[in-house]
């Protein structure tokens, strides 16, 4: 026999020894799979304790993913069951706390439901690269802290956010109505707010994407007042709550609900002129 019939015979005579290897190792591995299940059918059988025990962790680990998923493919807006309506203003760090007891004397709201507006606030800033000053000045300049503002043409709640235009970021979170919710109109209006400023490209002219006067020469001082408001916002936080820094803030005139800045349908608010 010369070398390449000896190497056809050698190779199928180790390719067949492979095969029977590798159905031997199957066939005895599910003997062994089989023997297992039977002896864990018996425990079970014998031990009901333990049966129930291993249900039980089951359906705790079943559960864990199914809230997992959840949250993974509900948008961040959607979350409004994990933070309470108001919190203790001495609960927060000293920075948040110093804003939250400011805000409240200026815009004379209670601290509680504004403290946990502020920590909202800080938290969304951390998902939306904002700054969590110029969300709280949205707020002031566009509500003053009224959750159930609503303007003229239909802005509504703590940002003003056109609920008509963005029915889409309400979708999964209760409907339109879920607008004069607070913690819901926040995270809405953070949203919104972040597409202006990607799509202006810098926060004042976020801004005026905000107020619906991108393609106008003036915006009424909107993105002025909203600055400025934000920069007293970091003083504030910047003297980490002395009695001094909250000494300085002063009741605002009680604005009307309907007397909010108005919004068109292009943008989110519409500057006066548009009103």
């Amino acid at each position: 026999m010369t070398a390449f019939p000896r190497f056809i015979s050698g190779t199928k005579t180790f390719v067949n020894d492979v095969v029977e290897g590798f159905f031997a190792i199957t066939h005895n591995g599910l003997a062994l799979l089989g023997l297992a299940v039977a002896c864990v059918a018996m425990v079970a059988a014998s031990r009901p304790d333990l049966r129930l025990s291993a249900e039980a962790q089951l359906f705790d680990w079943l559960r864990t993913r199914h809230v997992v998923a959840q949250e993974q493919e509900a948008p961040t807006v959607a979350d409004t069951g994990d933070r309470a309506l108001a919190i203790h203003p001495q609960t927060l760090p000293k920075e948040q706390a110093a804003i939250a007891f400011w805000l409240s004397k200026k815009y004379r709201v209670a601290p509680e439901p504004v403290s946990a507006l502020v920590a909202e606030a800080y938290d969304l800033g951390l998902r939306t690269k904002i700054e969590p000053t110029l969300l709280l000045a949205v707020m002031a300049v566009e509500s003053s802290f009224n959750p159930f503002a609503q303007s003229a043409v239909g802005a509504q709640g703590l940002m003003q956010v056109m609920t008509r235009t963005h029915t889409d970021k309400y979708e999964n979170v209760g409907g339109h109505l879920a607008a004069f919710d607070p913690l819901t109109n926040l995270r809405v209006g953070a949203k919104v707010l972040q597409e202006c400023i990607q799509r202006a490209g810098s926060v004042e002219g976020g801004l005026r994407y905000y107020v619906g006067a991108a393609n106008q020469e003036d915006d009424g001082g909107y993105a002025a007042k909203v600055l400025a408001e934000q920069a007293r916002l970091r003083q504030i936080a910047g003297r980490r709550g002395t009695l001094a820094a909250r000494a300085q803030a002063q009741p605002a005139p009680v604005r009307p609900a309907g007397d909010a800045t108005a919004r068109n349908d292009e943008g989110v608010a519409a500057s006066p002129a548009q009103s």
